[in-house]
Parts: C-alpha cells; sequence; structure tokens
C-alpha cells in the first residue's frame, strides 16, 4: 500500500494514513488503501483493537476537493457509496477502533473518525464539517453518526455552519473521548487499544454490536441485547473470566 500503513503488534493494529504533503487527504487511492488494510485486521482474528492515525500534521484534513470538482451528481453518489462501505466496515468490525487525532479532521477526515468507537484527540486536533463552504453536504456518514453521537442541535450546528472546534470543545461536547498532550497521543491510544484487547473479545464484539443497533431496533433493541448477553454468558470466554476471577489471576481469553 503506497499511501497507508499497517503495523501489528501484541493483538493491536495501528492504521496510519500517510499522505502528509496532501494533509492525509482521502483521495480514491488512498481510500483504496485504507479499505484493504481495515480489510487486512478484519480478517485478522490475532487483532483485537485497532487505532488509526495521520502522518504529520493532519489526521486527514478530508476527501480530496481537487477530485470532487470533477464529479456530476452520478459520480457523487458513486463517491459517497464508496466512503459509506469503507468506513462501515469499521463500525460494524467486531473490533473495536480507536480514532488517534493528532491534527485536522476536517470534512471525511471527521467522518472517518466518526466510524471510529473511541476518539482521543491530540490538544492540537480541529475538528469539522466544512462541506456547506464548497456547496455540499457530508456524504459518508456524518449526518447520521455525529446525530447519533452528539444529538440534533450540535449535528446541525457543525454540519450546517462548517464550523471548525478545538479538541477540547470537541470534547465538552461528547465528540471526543479524551484530549491529552500531543506528544502523549499515541501511547494514550495504545494504552486504550491495549485495556480493550485485554478484555473478553467476544464480550466486546456483541457488546459493541448491540450498542450500535440502540439507534436501529427501537425497544427491539432491548431484546436483542438479551440474546447477546445471553450468547455471552454461554461462552467459553465467560468460564474463563468466572474462573480467574475467584482465582485472582489474570483471564485467558479465546473469543469463543
Amino acid at each position: 500500500m503506497r499511501y497507508v500503513e499497517l503495523e501489528k503488534r501484541d493483538g493491536i493494529a495501528v492504521i496510519r494514513i500517510n499522505r502528509p504533503e496532501k494533509l492525509n487527504a482521502l483521495a480514491p487511492e488512498v481510500l483504496e488503501d485504507l479499505e484493504k488494510a481495515i480489510d487486512d485486521v478484519n480478517a485478522d482474528t490475532g487483532i483485537r483493537a485497532v487505532v488509526i492515525t495521520g502522518t504529520g500534521k493532519a489526521f486527514v484534513a478530508g476527501a480530496d476537493i481537487k477530485y470532487i470538482g470533477t464529479l456530476d451528481e452520478e459520480g457523487g453518489y458513486r463517491m459517497a457509496k464508496v466512503g459509506q462501505r469503507v468506513f462501515g466496515k469499521i463500525e460494524d468490525s467486531p473490533k473495536v477502533f480507536i480514532a488517534a487525532v493528532n491534527g485536522y479532521a476536517l470534512g471525511g477526515g471527521c467522518e472517518l473518525a466518526l466510524a471510529c468507537d473511541f476518539i482521543v484527540a491530540s490538544e492540537n486536533a480541529v475538528f469539522g464539517q466544512p462541506e456547506v463552504d464548497l456547496g455540499i453536504m457530508p456524504g459518508w456518514g456524518a449526518t447520521q453518526r455525529m446525530t447519533r453521537r452528539l444529538g440534533q442541535g450540535w449535528a446541525k450546528y457543525l454540519i450546517l455552519t462548517g464550523e471548525r472546534i478545538s479538541a477540547h470543545k470537541a470534547y465538552e461536547i461528547g465528540l471526543v473521548q479524551k484530549v491529552v498532550n500531543h506528544d502523549n497521543l499515541m501511547d494514550e491510544a495504545l494504552n486504550l487499544a491495549q485495556t480493550v484487547a485485554s478484555k473478553g473479545p467476544l464480550a466486546v464484539a456483541l457488546a459493541k454490536e448491540a450498542i450500535n443497533r440502540a439507534f436501529q431496533l427501537g425497544d427491539f433493541g432491548f431484546e436483542y441485547e438479551a440474546k447477546l448477553f445471553a450468547r455471552t454468558v454461554g461462552s467459553e470466554d465467560k468460564d474463563e473470566g468466572v474462573k480467574a476471577f475467584f482465582e485472582k489471576r489474570k483471564p485467558e481469553f479465546k473469543g469463543r
């Protein structure tokens, strides 16, 4: 992969978007590399948590505006569906994805972060959905995921004004889970990944699935939660977790 670096260690993968001269903008070829990396970690049964970050002063500064300028309505639809497919692979993954936002997370970059389960931001990070400044709107999931994460008020404010906000403001409104010193960003993200990776993988995967469905199933979400809970209670991981608790040792989960 030319624009994305993938590193794996101790059950954790790091996906680093590496196009710093263009602020890691997601041109089609960059998005293609990103999808390959996501497919790789999703297929790897040894990986339990994934950190996504960027090289240089940007996480992802957005989609490639030059490319957008060449598109007509049909091309715009195809572009939206490709980005939605790629980011959907993050949201639907049984693994936990953590966005380590090191700088600008604008447009498609903010949408990429929103697709992740947690967002850890450098104090230098800047978030925004400035598509309206170009006469367009978000197409890679912001209207849906930001509304679910923040509620209609903040989603409308950020998307309809295009305003950029600081990492601390993003934390204040619930967009970001942690704001840390820039130099400590990857350490904090990796520590969080290690924490998640140490838990029962089946429990984590099914809990994530149930949370994702909370906005889709209405009252049936409680029934769905109960069924997934029952699967974890009947699992080998549960037996190991309970046994390790009483034996006062660290459990050795197998994901089944």
